[in-house]
């Protein structure tokens, strides 16, 4: 097994030191097992290279949904602080990225503000716009620095038939790097390819972590959340070693799946504050095609009633508005041990209420949900004199023409909202509708 892990370094000295470029290395990390071991291997790669060949940056790209799993969003975060200050002590051309998606792409302003049926097999949007799309604009940015960029991948073709289909389907034979399938001057590299699940754990249990992380903690993170029907490969190494299953962690809130094993195992092996996540999660699955939740129409106006009668458009506003309750009382519960956790953001709140206001959702407001779970009273409006004296001022230079007042504060308002959600596309067909709707309201 050594010889091989040897091997794997060997070939990731020899890639990183050809002279054809200095074409920049991402590795997609997330924390896990495969992507934590392919980083160990490229970083004892990277240490037995003279400090003066160190030229090739490697970017460690991590995405985050904004959903995931606390105990791994908790883990992951401490381990790329380590990662980024072990990096510059040690001289390492190694950079750590966060992506996170663009808040129109977020899971609850889709849900919740436009009443996006939560994903499952036939509509699944959430792999687009919240893991996809992030990290795609960063290796665009990087080819268009650079000219080339190489993705370095944790994928093995021991973990599935389709694995290893895929992997297959992509390599050129004889050649370390395939061309990627859907980003132009984009490779991508599998050095861990051949690994087994049982080489992983090696590495992972018997090999001291370069960046001075406790590689303890993963595996009994993957313990916790092993679940009694998953395969679980049995380590050798250490005779104190339980199993661990290879579960696979993700977004709290998937649905795509009938049930959330590692999180239901998470519970059941005493992380009970989870419970909320889990609950909501199941109450979501459950709810999701119940027919008084969703709208007879999609946000396009399309017809979506199935030919039994059962509505298959967007949630209802009254849903939307339940499961914003659910969710913020969710996470009160959490927070009562876990005061710093965070299921949704502020930013998204307010780009809710925007979504709301435009769908003419007036009413149901989200600072009335929030006072009502937190009991507390929230203004959502921030700098509120300020606010007053702008709307004074513009009172005072349209005092002649109320209309005039009305209008620019329309329009405001429109620009504000659309720089909000990050996007801008529209904005002038929207304010020339504005104009010509007021225009056709002046007298002749």
């Amino acid at each position: 097994m050594s010889q091989r892990i040897k091997h794997i370094i060997s070939e990731l000295k020899d890639q990183y030191l050809i002279e054809d470029s200095l074409r920049p290395w991402i590795i997609g990390f997330s924390g896990g097992k495969d992507s934590t071991v392919l980083l160990q291997l490229v970083w004892y790669a990277l240490m037995e290279i003279p400090a003066e060949n160190r030229k090739r940056p490697i970017h460690v790209v991590c995405n985050d949904t904004l959903v995931e799993n606390p105990i791994i969003q908790d883990y992951v975060g401490g381990v790329l602080k380590k990662i980024a200050d072990s990096a510059v002590a040690q001289g390492l051309p190694v950079f750590v990225e966060n992506t996170i998606p663009r808040l129109e792409d977020t899971f609850w302003v889709n849900v919740i503000g436009r009443g996006y049926p939560v994903p499952n097999n036939a509509f699944r949007w959430c792999t687009d716009k919240m893991k996809i799309k992030p990290t795609s604009r960063f290796i665009i940015e990087q080819v268009a620095e650079n000219g080339e960029a190489i993705i370095l991948i944790g994928t093995r073709s021991s973990e599935s038939a389709t694995r290893a289909r895929s992997i297959k389907k992509h390599e050129i034979k004889g050649k370390r790097l395939t061309k990627h399938p859907h980003h132009p001057n984009t490779f991508v590299y599998s050095p861990i390819k051949d690994l087994f699940l049982e080489e992983v754990w090696y590495i992972i249990n018997t090999k001291t972590s370069p960046w001075g992380a406790d590689n303890s903690k993963l595996f009994q993170i993957y313990f916790d959340a092993s679940a009694d029907d998953y395969e679980c490969p049995t380590m050798v190494t250490d005779k104190s070693h339980g199993s661990c299953g290879q579960s696979r962690f993700g977004c709290w809130t998937c649905t795509v799946v009938k049930e959330d094993k590692s999180l239901t195992a998470q519970v059941a092996k005493g992380q009970t504050w989870l419970q909320p996540l889990l609950s909501l999660r199941t109450s979501m699955f459950d709810e999701r095609n119940v027919s008084d939740n969703r709208l007879p129409t999609r946000r396009n106006g399309q017809a979506a009633v199935s030919d039994d009668g059962v509505n298959q458009g967007n949630y209802t506003p009254k849903y939307r508005a339940t499961l914003l309750e659910q969710l913020l009382t969710a996470q009160r519960k959490m927070q009562v041990e876990k005061p710093g956790i965070e299921l949704i953001t502020n930013q998204e709140l307010i780009a809710i209420q925007v979504i709301w206001h435009k769908d003419l959702l007036f009413n149901y407001r989200v600072s009335e949900i929030y006072n009502k779970v937190y009991d507390k009273t929230l203004d959502m409006k921030k700098d509120t004199e300020k606010i007053q004296k702008e709307i004074d001022l513009l009172k005072s230079v349209c005092d002649d023409q109320p209309s005039d007042f009305d209008l620019i504060q329309e329009l405001l308002i429109m620009q504000k909202n659309k720089a909000l959600l990050n996007r801008k596309r529209g904005l002038k067909d929207d304010m020339e509708r504005v104009i010509e709707k007021y225009l056709d309201k002046e007298p002749a």
